[in-house]
């Protein structure tokens, strides 16, 4: 009996060694594809004699093979025996349920014997995804094709997503993959054919599961575009200048004016380095009077470089909230600007305020913090001593004016920055003081701005005898639901430039809910008062309002919709009635054909000026499109504006038309009827003609002139005379003898090809064409050959191997559902070739440059019984050669020898001891 066992153990040792982890399974049991393992049976004579039995073993698919299909089994009288069934699992196997059959026939009596058991496969996840092969490089307008290997190399089927971050997948966005096969996904995308330079792009296939969206597996591919419309680097450093000139007319309040208005405008670096920045404007004289729509006159040039900023002439001088805020000037600023440490000042002599004749600045700023900072300064003020009229300040600048002031911000937190002002005022007659407070709060589901400035009556800066408070605060009760609270309180005494009217005195608390109903949509609701009171004379309205206002915005498809509501009850102090007043406005508006459309709606009932139910109807709408890349056109229109926006100039009806005619020239049309700042209903007319030229002053000399030749020599071709090659836009032939040249080239990267019109059709070079070049020195050589072109024709030689004495015997007929293949590459120094190849058949290379190559076979999932005996071969390539080479792929099975006797394993019933 021992002697017995061994032997058996000695016969099945592969079998147990790569068996499963259990020997014997249940019926429970689940089993992976691509292993051995074994089942086993309890067979039981009943009878008083001994039984021999034929065994035969039968299974339920041909992927499930028994490694013994017959046997004999001795079961003694009365006894029980276990008979092993060693079974191989192919790895093509599909996850389910299957059955091995034992049937026994007794050999005196013909007596049979069934017994059936049933298993369960389990499933196989293995998906790869392999880059196929992507062109070396294409020109700029064609379209990449990128090919990538899709194989299931599992046993279950894959319901597969596939994306590309920058390209267009032509097989879709999803594919279903049975078990064992294998798919070419082809990812292609259009190149932009306006490319200015060379450049590589990336395209990516990404595949996942959607039943596992968590795994997926992503592979990448890279090419270079070659611009075909390339930006010529420029051997020189230049500024970017643009001049133009104007003609404007007007009809000003009855009176006819027009005139030209030149300007001129620049901004760059002087240097290649970018150390040295440049900013000039210069515009002349307006024509006609000045207004929101039309240029004032201004001259200015300011230089930056590494620590230092200077500036010359005109614009907003400001050294801080309170004491100059922004005043409008003609003057000079210089500042330094280091690590920790800035310091500086200004002269400023103010254009549009009557006041001041002329401002001192100098100041100085210390980093104490990343983001918290200290500035220390002082303003000095000079009245002018002629009468000039009304000021918009409560008191008059009489005598020079002393204003040290004291700036600083200050991160308390990540959340909370805190930032303020005090400042210190004293002239021949007064002191005065004043200081500002801000701070900045932004938590999870808490955002919140407040700031709060008070002046005392004679203090003598920007502002005066006022206080200012703004503050608004939002809290995020959920994703959907915000509280919304913000308050307005404007400074009334400020001493603002005469350039542009004052905005009316607004006062104004609004507090509401937000809720976002869809994730395009949602709904506000408010509650709140506002004051308003016009800072002219006379006055046109005075009011105090209650006001219950909603918003809806939501987007339909292509249109954004907004409706408002508001209903409220008034006290009207200029005319001392109170009455309802109710606004309904509405906003749509939509992009179509590259351009965009918005159409405006308003109806009124207001209790806010002379009427106690004025009806008010406001409506309008603009259309901007671009009709190509150098044509644009606009046209507005609005009937009329509310009281309250009189302090500025607004459109009625504009119409502009912008047209590039060519690179660096422009004309720009534009007519308007408005009304000007402080009118209500009288109507101007003011059209605009401009020319512009765009130009590029040279500052610097980076670069000189180079030039590429070189000889392209033959190598059995039939001439190399009348070649066109191209590089960027340069243009050159090769004389009888090969040799070309570009001259004149500016130094830079670039690609060299070959037009393949020119050459014969098996011709090619001896090195890679198109070839990248960076031409740095005056003189640049570039040479090679024209051979002609070698083709490799292959064969896929499928055998199997001899027939033996086997067991796990599959059928010798190849399913032909199941697409066997293997990817073939052949490389030569950094040239690679792939192609997929199915075995069996035949495949080639074409268009090969003679020389040394190498052919490599990948298995690419290839089940363990295919074998490639030579995967890796190496061969020379000649001149229009053509070269065969065979792959050989033998299926190989697996065999066991019998031994000279059959061995039975056996146990015995106790009962029999």
């Amino acid at each position: 009996m021992i002697k017995n066992c061994a032997l058996y153990l000695f016969i099945l040792f592969p079998v147990f060694i790569f068996a499963q982890k259990k020997n014997f399974v249940s019926k429970k049991d689940s089993l992976l594809p691509g292993v051995t393992t074994s089942i086993s049976f309890t067979l039981e004579n009943q009878a008083s004699e001994n039984k021999i039995y034929d065994i035969t073993i039968e299974t339920s698919n041909s992927h499930i093979a028994p490694i013994l299909q017959h046997g004999e089994l001795k079961i003694s009288a009365n006894g029980n025996s276990v008979y092993i069934v060693p079974l191989k699992i192919a790895t093509e196997t599909l996850q389910g349920k299957y059955s091995v059959i034992l049937t026994g026939t007794e050999k005196n009596t013909g007596e049979k014997l069934i017994k059936k058991t049933e298993f369960f496969v389990a499933g196989s996840r293995k998906l790869t995804v392999n880059h196929l092969h992507t062109p070396e490089f294409v020109k700029a307008g064609e379209t990449i094709t990128s090919t990538f290997l899709l194989k299931n190399n599992g046993n279950v089927s894959e319901n597969l997503i596939l994306e590309s971050k920058n390209a267009i997948i032509e097989e879709g966005s999803s594919l279903i993959l049975p078990p064992g096969e294998s798919k070419i996904i082809t990812v292609k995308k259009t190149t932009n054919s306006d490319l200015g330079k060379n450049e590589y792009q990336n395209l990516n296939l990404t595949v996942y599961s959607a039943d596992h969206l968590k795994e997926n597996q992503t592979a990448y591919s890279s090419v270079k575009i070659i611009s075909i419309k390339p930006v010529e680097d420029d051997i020189f450093h230049r500024l970017p200048v643009a001049t133009s000139v104007n003609f404007i007319g007007m009809e000003n309040r009855g009176d006819y004016q027009d005139g030209f208005q030149g300007e001129i405008y620049g901004k760059g670096s002087l240097d290649k380095d970018n150390k040295g920045q440049l900013e000039f404007h210069a515009i002349t004289k307006n024509p006609v009077e000045f207004n929101s729509f039309t240029q004032y006159e201004e001259y200015f040039v300011n230089y930056r470089r590494d620590n230092l900023y200077i500036h010359l002439g005109d614009k907003n001088y400001s050294s801080s909230f309170l004491t100059e805020y922004a005043r409008y000037g003609r003057g000079a600023e210089v500042r330094f600007d280091f690590k920790t440490v800035s310091f500086g000042g200004f002269y400023n002599h103010p254009r549009f305020f009557k006041d001041i004749k002329d401002e001192f600045n100098i100041f100085s700023k210390v980093k104490i913090a990343k983001e918290s900072e200290i500035t220390a300064g002082y303003l000095y003020k000079i009245p002018r001593k002629e009468d000039f009229g009304l000021s918009y300040s409560n008191i008059r600048l009489i005598s020079n004016a002393h204003l040290p002031y004291v700036t600083g911000k200050f991160k308390l937190t990540d959340q909370i920055e805190v930032s303020g002002e005090t400042s210190y005022s004293k002239t021949k007659e007064h002191d005065g003081t004043a200081y500002m407070i801000q701070t900045a709060a932004n938590f999870e589901k808490l955002t919140a701005n407040l700031m709060y400035m008070k002046t005392s009556p004679h203090y003598a800066g920007y502002f005066n005898n006022t206080e200012n408070f703004n503050g608004n605060v939002q809290y995020s009760l959920s994703k959907k639901i915000s509280l919304l609270a913000n308050f307005v309180q404007d400074a009334k005494n400020f001493q603002r430039d005469t350039l542009l009217y004052a905005a009316p005195y607004r006062k104004f608390l609004q507090y509401g809910i937000q809720y976002r109903y869809l994730k395009n949509g949602n709904i506000q609701l408010y509650g709140g008062y506002q004051r308003y009171e016009d800072r002219l004379l006379p006055k046109e309205f005075d009011y105090k309002e209650n006001f219950l206002r909603f918003t809806i915005d939501q987007q339909l498809g292509i249109f954004n919709v907004n409706v408002q509501g508001q209903f409220g009850k008034t006290n009207n102090y200029l005319t001392g009635f109170s009455g309802n007043t109710s606004f309904y406005t509405a906003n749509i508006n939509f992009i179509k054909f590259n351009t965009s459309f918005n159409i405006y709606g308003s109806y009124a009932l207001t209790s806010r000026y002379e009427l106690q139910k004025q009806e008010q109807i406001y409506y309008g709408a603009r259309i901007l499109s671009r009709l190509s890349d150098k044509t644009s056109f606009s046209i507005f229109y609005q009937n009329n504006y509310i009281p309250e926006d009189y302090y500025r100039d607004r459109n009625l009806f504009e119409i502009l038309f912008h047209q590039q005619i060519f690179p660096g020239h422009e004309f720009d049309l534009s007519g308007r009827y408005s009304l000007q700042r402080g009118e209500l209903g009288n109507k101007d007319f003011i059209f605009s003609l401009r020319y512009t030229f765009r130009m590029n002053v040279p500052t610097q000399k980076i670069a000189d002139y180079t030039t590429l030749s070189g000889n392209i020599e033959n190598l059995g071709v039939r001439k190399v005379e009348g070649i066109r090659l191209l590089l960027g836009s340069h243009l050159s032939i090769t004389d009888k003898n090969g040799n070309y040249i570009f001259k004149n080239i500016i130094p830079g990267d670039y690609v060299l090809e070959i037009d393949r019109s020119s050459t014969d059709i098996n011709d090619i070079s001896t090195v890679n064409i198109p070839a990248s070049l960076a031409l740095t020195h005056k003189e640049n050589i570039f040479n090679f050959g024209m051979t002609g072109a070698a083709t490799v024709q292959g064969n896929i030689q499928f055998t199997e191997a001899d027939n033996q004495v086997n067991f796990a015997q599959y059928p010798i007929k190849k399913d032909k559902k199941r697409n066997d293949n293997i990817i073939v590459e052949v490389s030569s120094d950094d040239l690679i070739f792939r192609k997929m190849a199915v075995i069996g058949e035949s495949f080639d290379f074409t268009y090969l440059r003679p020389g040394d190559w190498k052919l490599k076979v990948y298995r690419n999932g290839l089940d363990k019984r295919f074998k490639i005996p030579i995967d890796t071969q190496q061969f020379t390539l000649k001149a229009s050669e053509k070269k065969k080479i065979t792959i050989n792929v033998i299926k190989q099975k697996t065999e066991v020898k019998y031994q000279q006797e059959n061995i039975k394993v056996s146990y015995n019933d106790a009962r029999r001891r």
